[in-house]
């Protein structure tokens, strides 16, 4: 069954959707069987369900299969909201994807030798620890920040190198791993210094600590450079979480042009086990966009295990 008839036959059979846990459907119907890799939605993912409330949107998310959540800023969420958020996510037995510790794509930070911004980032991952063991994740995101103009790239890079040692040094010992982001310079974020995968594996495999990893950005790789499967094989070693997104339009898969099914399969057969975050919009606004959502991942969470 190709993706458009699968979503067809989900949707209408997904009408009568309960709230899952939050009970304020008279008509329950789940989907509880779990899927085989953890795609982790966001936080707001199920709100037309369940409203914004991040614990009802767990509990509805763990009734229809999922076994992750991600939220790139938990981090700026009350302590007490995020102990309940632990709480909830470990009665279910489910993953939190990395949070964003460090992302200023205004400035040119990693790229420098600069003094002050090599204390800020060592303070910055010292606090990454505290919220991480807080939140239950041994995963935090780091954007490297923009390039500088006026630098040898080479030079650049070696900074990148040293600068991720020193915070290396503060996550390693915690048994945190910060994972390096490249991102699209095409349509989403022009300037930064990171863009690409094989640039990130260099750059972990020069570091040389299990503490620097890498977020496989699908979205961002297919504008980039494409050739997702051969770079997840190449960069497997170093790969700690990924990303989720169609393009074009950065949508739930089956939207646009990547073949998640497949990717998806290949990334299950290699037994990855950590987070999937679904960082991505849905196609359809409503509830109706969000049953679409779940039967996109039902579609493309078929293939053959």
């Amino acid at each position: 069954m190709d993706r458009r008839n699968f979503l067809a036959a989900g949707l209408a059979a997904g009408a009568g959707i309960s709230v899952g846990a939050s009970g304020t459907s008279a008509q329950k119907k789940s989907n509880s069987a779990k899927f085989k890799l953890r795609y982790g939605p966001g936080f707001n993912t199920f709100r037309s369900h369940v409203g914004k409330d991040p614990i009802e949107n767990i509990k509805f998310a763990a009734d229809q299969g999922f076994t992750a959540m991600f939220d790139n800023r938990i981090d700026r969420k009350p302590v007490e909201l995020q102990k309940k958020i632990v709480k909830e996510m470990a009665k279910r037995d489910m993953k939190l994807g990395p949070f964003v510790l460090y992302a200023d794509f205004g400035k040119k930070s990693f790229v420098t030798q600069d003094k002050e911004v090599r204390k800020m980032l060592i303070e910055r991952m010292k606090s990454g620890v505290e919220v991480a063991r807080r939140v239950n994740t041994d995963k935090v995101l780091v954007v490297p920040g923009r390039f500088d103009e006026g630098l040898e790239w080479d030079y650049q890079t070696a900074n990148v190198v040293e600068n991720c040692k020193y915070c290396c040094e503060i996550l390693e010992p915690a048994g945190i791993s910060m994972v390096l982001e490249p991102l699209n310079a095409w349509k989403n974020h022009p300037g930064l210094f990171l863009t690409k995968m094989p640039q990130a594996f260099m750059i972990c495999q020069a570091v040389g600590s299990p503490a620097c990893q890498i977020v496989d950005d699908i979205y961002h790789q297919q504008i980039t450079e494409g050739n997702i499967i051969p770079n997840i094989d190449k960069c497997w070693s170093r790969i700690g979480a990924f990303h989720i997104g169609d393009n074009p339009g950065r949508k739930e898969p089956g939207t646009g042009e990547i073949n998640y099914k497949n990717v998806f399969g290949h990334i299950y057969k290699k037994g990855f086990k950590g987070v999937l975050c679904c960082e991505h919009g849905k196609s359809i606004g409503g509830k109706e966009g969000e049953l679409a959502f779940i039967e996109a991942y039902r579609w493309a969470d078929s293939f053959e295990a």
